[in-house]
Order: structure tokens, then C-alpha cells, then sequence
């Protein structure tokens, strides 16, 4: 149920830089701390064509040729950052197939992340778009796919690629105000993609009950109207009260719960077909944490956990899940 690549600790954006090779020797160890690693499944990479059904053939040679040198202040690009940004590609879209062909979830450990990479641009650390790319190969056999986003930062890239599409419902909760500046309650798509881009901007300090709140009252709602194939997870572990990068403050127990609710969800209205996808997440040990509790989770198992102090106990974010709700309220029944 794990997929991952050992080419992804190669890739070093630079000296300190806070996604680093260390956030997957982190969650690594904490799985075989917790007698959950039961070996993995090594991915091959994406073909172009693959990357080529999200990505401009002009953006793609230049990640490829480039060299050394900056997608933007804070994502560098090195010789060896195609490579290992198409086997991240390929990593999600393993997990993919897998979870679809055989009704059970699968994580896969991938850096890069994607969410940030929309089809003629990178940045935010990523470069190519992985669950984009796994739900664009997805729809050459099926006609709906459901892509959530649990990151702290608003998954542009993403949003940005399905904007005008029916076939996919992009759900997204986020940190008003920080990168990308993205996400806004009110933007629901465009065309025949109207409806279809969810956005609940959190002020900072929401945590486990404004979370859960955005879930029952909106997201669970919308899937089973949307009623997807398959189901997507974005999983950023830094909407974590730990993390140094945002002012969310979901607990380790509130991330399992929601992500426990997400995969009954795919249990029930796609015969159990979800695949995550690892994004953003810079604490090590919070980030480690919640991945070994979601793959416990998906192993009918439970882990003690150290990180549970809740903050958010009266729904400090409901205004924005109302606002939201109020943007989507002629789209679905809600």
C-alpha cells in the first residue's frame, strides 16, 4: 500500500531548505518504528506523454534542459530534478492504478510535490503536477474524479489544470493570506468547470473542528453528488500546529480523523479506490506522525500519538466553511 522511489532522497533543492530529504527519512523511520512497513512497490517514471496530458511541451523542455538555476525564489532546478520530478510523477500514478485495479488505498511517498505546478509553470517547490497527471490518466477510462487537498497552501496548480473541467471536483482547504495567494471562497471554477473548484480559505488558528466542519458540511455533501470514481488526497502534513510554515493548527489525531472520513468516503462511493499523494509538511515529526497514522489507519491498526493538543474546539473557521457553502450554494445541494 506504500509506493516510493529511493531517487527521491536525491533530490536537494538547497543547503537548509525546509523540503528536504529528511521529511521522507523521517516518516520512513517512523514506519519502521511502528511496525508498519511492510515493504514498498518502486515506481518507474512518468512517460512524456503522460506529463505532456498537464504540462506544455515548451515547460517541459525547459525543466529538462535547463540545468542549474531557479523556477522561482524558493525552487531551484538542477540537472538531476527531471528525473527524479518524472518518477515522482510516476510514483503517484503507481499508487494510482494500484489503488483503482485492486479497491484499496495506497500511499505514495513522493518528492517533489506537485499541487503548486499548473501546465505551463512550476514553483512552491514543485515542478510537475502529480496528482494532476495520475487524474488526466485516470480519465481516459473514467469519466469523474475527486481531487482533495489537505496542504496548509492553496494547491494553484491544481486548481488551475481542472478550472474548466466537469469531470473533476477540485476541493481545497488552505491559509488565507500566505503562498500562494490563491484559493479564494468565491472563485468556483469557469465553463463547464463552474461548480467544481472548492475553496475554504482558514484564517489562521483553525484546526480539528473547523476541519471536520468543511468536510461534513461541504466536502462529503459535494462527493456524494459529485458521486467520483475515484477519489485524490493531496496530503500536506503542514496544516499541523507543528508545522513552521503556516498558522493552522490541526492535530495529529484531527488530520487522521479527517483523512479516516475521506477514505470512508472512497469506500463508499468508489469501492474503496483512493490514492495520497504527499505534499507539503515541514515539521518532521508531525508530518512523520500523521503519515504513520493514516497508513495504520489504512492497515485497520492504531498508533499512540504525541502530538494532540487541540486548540480549535468551537469552530474558529466556520465563517469561512459558511462563505464557501454560500459560493456553492446554487451548485449543490448543501
Amino acid at each position: 500500500m506504500i509506493v516510493y522511489h529511493p531517487r527521491y532522497l536525491e533530490h536537494i533543492q538547497d543547503r537548509f531548505h525546509p523540503e528536504s530529504p529528511q521529511r521522507l527519512e523521517a516518516i520512513l523511520q517512523k514506519l519502521e518504528e511502528s511496525e508498519l512497513m511492510d515493504g514498498y512497490l518502486v515506481p518507474e517514471e512518468a512517460t512524456r506523454d503522460e506529463i505532456l496530458l498537464v504540462h506544455t511541451p515548451e515547460y517541459v523542455n525547459m525543466v529538462q534542459n535547463y540545468g542549474e538555476g531557479r523556477l522561482d525564489h524558493d525552487t531551484a532546478l538542477h540537472t538531476e530534478t527531471y528525473e527524479i520530478a518524472i518518477l515522482s510523477a510516476g510514483g503517484g500514478l503507481m499508487a494510482t492504478r494500484r489503488s483503482f485495479e485492486e479497491k484499496r488505498p495506497y500511499f505514495v511517498l513522493n518528492r517533489p510535490p506537485g499541487h503548486h505546478a499548473g501546465p505551463g509553470m512550476g514553483g512552491g517547490f514543485c515542478y510537475f503536477n502529480n496528482i494532476a497527471i495520475a487524474a488526466k490518466v485516470l480519465l481516459e477510462d473514467i469519466d469523474r474524479v475527486a481531487i482533495l487537498d489537505y496542504d496548509g497552501h492553496h494547491g494553484n496548480g491544481t486548481s488551475d489544470v481542472f478550472q474548466d473541467s466537469k469531470e473533476v471536483v477540485y476541493m481545497s482547504t488552505h491559509q488565507r493570506g500566505i503562498f500562494p495567494g490563491t484559493g479564494a471562497a468565491n472563485f468556483v471554477g469557469e465553463g463547464e468547470g463552474e461548480g467544481h473548484i472548492v475553496n475554504v480559505p482558514f484564517p489562521g488558528g483553525a484546526g480539528d473542528r473547523s476541519y471536520h466542519t468543511a468536510f461534513d458540511e461541504l466536502f462529503h455533501p459535494i462527493l456524494d453528488q459529485f458521486k467520483p470514481e475515484m477519489i485524490l488526497l493531496s496530503f500536506g502534513g503542514d496544516s499541523h500546529y507543528r508545522d513552521p510554515l503556516t498558522g493552522l493548527a490541526l492535530s495529529s489525531p484531527g488530520y487522521v480523523d479527517l483523512i479516516k472520513k475521506t477514505l470512508d468516503a472512497a469506500l463508499d462511493l468508489c469501492d474503496g479506490r483512493f490514492a495520497v499523494f504527499l505534499e507539503g509538511g515541514y515539521d518532521l515529526g508531525a508530518l512523520a506522525e500523521v503519515s504513520a497514522g493514516m497508513v495504520a489507519l489504512f492497515q485497520d491498526k492504531e498508533i499512540p500519538m504525541s502530538y494532540i493538543d487541540i486548540t480549535d474546539t468551537d469552530g474558529y473557521g466556520r465563517d469561512a466553511v459558511e462563505v464557501a457553502k454560500e459560493s456553492h450554494s446554487s451548485y449543490w445541494k448543501l
